[in-house]
């Protein structure tokens, strides 16, 4: 009787130590962060992005491609990503914002939030150009070398908190089409993007050429009705009149802008 109860309370105190090492011992899955800083594009609009408004009510179907990538990376076999990090998880953090250029983002502390908050492995993905060209609209507007100067200071603050960067070309619009393909529409940026990125040897996704080719092969009318915010009247809430967007995305649009980015990841080499 007393060895039986001796071998019962040595087998609890062994299953006890057993539990306690793979709660607090053993090594845990790591999660990595990746950061999305950028514009509306890229913006999620279903996060509170207007406090205390009903996004179905006020925005609805209008989506940043940011606001869909989680999506691609839960379930994912994130082994293809070994070599950007090594990880169990992974959590999006969009921090985009409509109208934001690459200068106003920086002056707004949007920039210094997620600086604080980067650690170790962690990635950062930076989409702008579409505002910093906005030359009509001087308190976004940045010129070439600002921009440049800007995309120099993310990647080497990134880099400081021993971060990974990732430059990105602005995601094209729906215009201009030629012959049947869609024509770059934002000038020199995306050049300026691929100049820092070189310079730097940062990693670089051209967005914008991925996107082109990507909407011509779906075809003009397609993407228009499909991809883009060309609403009919009456059809959504926030839009009774409907609307005429070819900068927006639809749900549609931006999980394919987010799988263009996301197949993309996996092709980088450091």
């Amino acid at each position: 009787m007393k060895n039986s109860r001796y071998y019962h309370y040595r087998w609890l105190s062994l299953l006890a130590l057993c539990i306690f090492l793979c709660a607090f011992v053993l090594p845990q899955k790591k999660t990595v962060t990746i950061y999305l800083i950028g514009d509306s594009t890229m913006a999620n609009y279903a996060d509170n992005y207007e406090e205390g408004k009903d996004y179905f009510k006020t925005r609805y179907p209008v989506t940043g491609w940011g606001q869909v990538f989680q999506g691609f990376f839960d379930g994912a076999n994130l082994a293809d990503f070994k070599h950007l990090f090594h990880a169990g998880r992974v959590v999006v953090d969009d921090r985009a914002r409509g109208g934001r250029s690459t200068r106003t983002f920086f002056q707004e502390g949007r920039w210094r939030a997620v600086y604080e908050q980067l650690k170790k492995g962690d990635v950062v993905i930076m989409q702008f150009g579409h505002n910093d060209a906005a030359e009509n609209k001087p308190e976004r507007y940045v010129d070439i070398q600002g921009y440049k100067e800007f995309l120099r200071l993310y990647v080497a603050q990134t880099r400081e908190k021993g971060a990974v960067p990732i430059v990105l070309t602005p995601v094209c619009r729906n215009y201009r089409w030629k012959d049947g393909h869609l024509e770059n529409v934002h000038g020199e940026y995306p050049q300026a993007a691929l100049d820092v990125a070189t310079e730097m040897n940062a990693l670089f996704i051209d967005l914008n050429q991925l996107s082109m080719d990507a909407f011509s092969e779906k075809g003009q009318e397609y993407v228009t009705e499909h991809y883009f915010m060309n609403l009919p009247p009456g059809k959504y809430e926030a839009y009774p009149e409907g609307q005429s967007d070819n900068t927006h995305f639809q749900p549609e649009g931006a999980k394919a802008v987010a799988g263009l980015a996301f197949e993309a990841m996996k092709r980088l080499k450091q």
